[in-house]
């Protein structure tokens, strides 16, 4: 039994006479009575009964046109579900979100696409950026939005925003100085990152500075909380002091002190519905 011969006793049992059905299938007449007498060969059973009016069907006809019907919507739509799946049409996006990315995730460009293609659906996972990495490296999510720095390693990406460092703080006086040198910063009790400790203290050495970290945390939004307690001076990207800090930050000139976030992704071969996520990205 196979969905042809389903197709064909379907549209016997609907015509009520093999020439209309034949016709109405674009084929001649005995290739149609063949495949009706193989199945019902295949089954032991007879499907039809000649009438004065045409063809009926028996009642093992009925009870296999209902199951018929079922078989071949169900094959229509594993086969529509198998091109969408295979266009990147359809299908679950698990996509990891470090804290930081609030200003890219999720776009307008998203939004399209789910109008567009109804049957995505996303499924987000919001983590630090070591937490993203994580989950990207055991296969828990397709694609990561992280910040630098971070290892490359056995990963592929795209640049989507380059930032300023800038200093969060309720010192009034301090923010009315615009734009300031990291010089600016010497014995200020500093509330940092803990993961731009690196990129900060080479910085300062090369500067001279012996800085003064007052509190070290693992969120820039954490940071930005203890410096609007007045605890210190948060050093954070400017794209979440924006978010979270607005008009109480000041943007520090410092050309190493750049940085971005990032759309990551495993190296290899990719599904056709995460490289559509991937060329949203501009």
């Amino acid at each position: 039994m196979n969905l042809k011969q389903l197709r064909y006793f379907l549209t016997v049992a609907q015509e009520k006479q093999i020439t209309a059905a034949a016709k109405r299938l674009y084929i001649a007449q005995p290739p149609l009575s063949y495949q009706l007498k193989q199945l019902e060969k295949e089954l032991e059973v007879k499907l039809f009964i000649r009438t004065a009016h045409g063809i009926e069907l028996t009642d093992a006809g009925r009870e296999l046109e209902s199951y018929a019907e079922k078989i071949l919507d169900l094959a229509e739509t594993a086969k529509d579900q198998v091109h969408k799946t295979a266009q990147g049409e359809l299908g679950t996006i698990k996509i990891g979100s470090a804290s930081s990315s609030a200003n890219v995730l999720p776009s307008s460009d998203f939004k399209k696409l789910a109008e567009y293609y109804p049957n995505i659906n996303f499924d987000v996972y919001e983590e630090n950026t070591f937490g993203v990495l994580e989950k990207l490296d055991n296969g828990t999510i397709d694609l990561g939005i992280v910040r630098t720095p971070f290892n490359h390693h056995g990963i592929e990406s795209k640049t989507l925003t380059s930032e300023n460092m800038v200093v969060v703080t309720k010192d009034q006086k301090f923010l009315t100085q615009g734009p300031i040198i990291i010089k600016k910063l010497q014995k200020k009790p500093l509330i940092i990152y803990r993961r731009f400790e690196e990129i900060f203290n080479q910085s300062f050495a090369h500067a001279g500075i012996k800085p003064f970290y007052a509190v070290k945390c693992d969120d820039s939004r954490t940071a930005i909380l203890w410096a609007q307690q007045g605890m210190g001076y948060a050093l954070v990207p400017e794209t979440i002091a924006q978010l979270y800090a607005r008009d109480q930050f000041v943007v520090i000139k410092h050309n190493s002190w750049k940085t971005h976030l990032q759309l990551v992704w495993r190296k290899g071969k990719r599904s056709s519905l995460i490289q559509r996520i991937i060329d949203l990205f501009n």
